[in-house]
């Protein structure tokens, strides 16, 4: 076990600074210059002057990215051009409102998905298994941005169950908070149920068919006592990586979904700073993003090693 992880956490590491150098190469050693990139071509040669010196792009390239990674490594991310503000502050501010919704988006995925995949199923070629996949066919076809803009339209303007969009804020009231996150979750949580619930079905599927089940249910467990006890941790294998690579997503994939609510999100954030031109925030949130996909992976390989024996034994 212990061999195991030190290689991926090797693999960890390598991976965040392969990722790091790519995110550096492609925003800061743009082709021209960078500050009249972020400046616009209307931007003075004072201004631009100004604006070079402040990013310190008459150092090279090496040394700007050496900089950057020291600042990282101490919890510095630079000051926005555009809001003159640290940039670290943004993102505290911003991930107050994106990483519950995330994580509330994942919930709602998770409990769904798990539910109607195991029940899909458990009743394969049957009507409740077909009703599971149309839903899930739907709720792949279905745009994001078109469901959030008719939850919207039934339960804010139609039925004043809550608001149209916006965030009160932590501070006052916890269930104004969460109530303002509701339909923003649904709206993120649809698209990636229906895919998890196609994968958990399939997984459970496969699992059935195994020589293992067909003699526990020869020693006469229950179907049921079968499922619970023998399918659904060998599943949960298959299931548990896309779970990872989902909970990435939805944290990068917030961009519509807060806009369309009018969220004052890290996904807006980054919506902003791009039409700002803004590359000091857009650097450094997409570095933060690519991040949270790396450590989730680096979670889920774990997991794996902690649920799956056999991995264990691969690397003794």
């Amino acid at each position: 076990m212990s061999l195991f992880l030190l290689k991926r956490f090797a693999t960890f590491i390598a991976t965040l600074l392969a990722a790091s150098a790519v995110i550096f190469a492609v925003l800061d050693v743009l082709p021209g210059n960078v500050a009249e990139v972020m400046l616009g071509e209307s931007a003075t040669p004072e201004s631009m002057k100004a604006l070079s010196a402040r990013l310190g792009l008459d150092r090279p390239p090496l040394t700007r990215y050496g900089d950057w990674m020291a600042g990282l490594a101490r919890g510095d991310m630079g000051t926005s051009v555009a809001y003159d503000t640290p940039v670290l502050d943004l993102v505290k501010e911003r991930l107050a409102v994106t990483l519950p919704l995330a994580v509330m988006a994942m919930a709602l995925t998770t409990v769904a998905a798990l539910a109607l995949g195991v029940y899909a199923a458990s009743r394969h070629n049957k009507p409740g298994d077909a009703g599971v996949m149309v839903l899930s066919q739907l709720g792949i076809a279905v745009p994001t941005f078109w469901f959030a803009i008719l939850l919207v339209w039934l339960f804010a303007v139609k039925l004043h169950w809550v608001s149209a969009g916006g965030f009160p804020g932590w501070e006052d009231s916890l269930w104004e908070g969460v109530k303002a996150l509701l339909l923003p979750t649904i709206a993120l949580a649809v698209f990636q149920t229906a895919i998890l619930t196609r994968i958990t079905r399939s997984a459970v599927l496969e699992v059935l068919r195994e020589d293992f089940v067909r003699t526990a249910r020869a020693k006469g467990l229950s179907r049921r006592q079968t499922l619970w006890r023998h399918v659904l941790r060998n599943a949960f294998v298959a299931v548990l990586t896309i779970m990872g690579l989902q909970f990435a997503n939805l944290l990068a994939g917030t961009v519509i979904v807060e806009s369309v609510f009018s969220l004052p999100g890290l996904g807006r954030l980054i919506f902003q700073a791009i039409l700002n031109r803004d590359l000091v925030v857009v650097r450094n949130i997409v570095m933060l993003l690519a991040a949270a996909v790396i450590v989730i992976n680096f979670v889920v390989d774990v997991l794996y090693a902690v649920i799956d024996p056999r991995l264990r034994a691969a690397h003794r």
